[in-house]
């Protein structure tokens, strides 16, 4: 069964950083690419962030790029996402996925 867990959300400032980790279990993680993705109440899903499998090509969404950095350890089956230079609109629930599959996700707010 495929799980997944995130961790690392917090409340923070403008300008603050915060680093998210997503462990990954019941399938075999170094082969799938990995997303993360982000939900607000009035904004529905956003994707974030995607890396390949090796964790040699990432891509990112134009309102985080230049401040998130995602990254995977596969000896560890973690998935991370660094998020710098936050902004309030940064605040949402942040999911790790692979396909359809999210975990529980991990709160970030943003506020001064």
């Amino acid at each position: 069964e495929v799980q997944l867990v995130e961790s690392g959300g917090g409340s923070v400032q403008p300008g603050g950083s915060l680093r998210l980790s997503c462990a990954a279990s019941g399938f075999t993680f170094s082969r799938y690419a990995m997303d993360w993705v982000r939900q607000t109440p009035g904004k529905g899903l956003e994707w974030v962030s995607t890396i390949n499998s090796d964790g040699t090509s990432t891509s990112y969404a134009d309102s985080v790029m230049g401040r998130f950095t995602i990254s995977r350890d596969n000896a560890k089956n973690t998935l991370y996402l660094q998020l710098n230079s936050l902004k309030t609109e940064d605040t949402a629930v942040y999911y790790c996925r692979i396909g359809v599959r999210r975990g529980q996700g991990t709160q970030v707010t943003v506020s001064s």
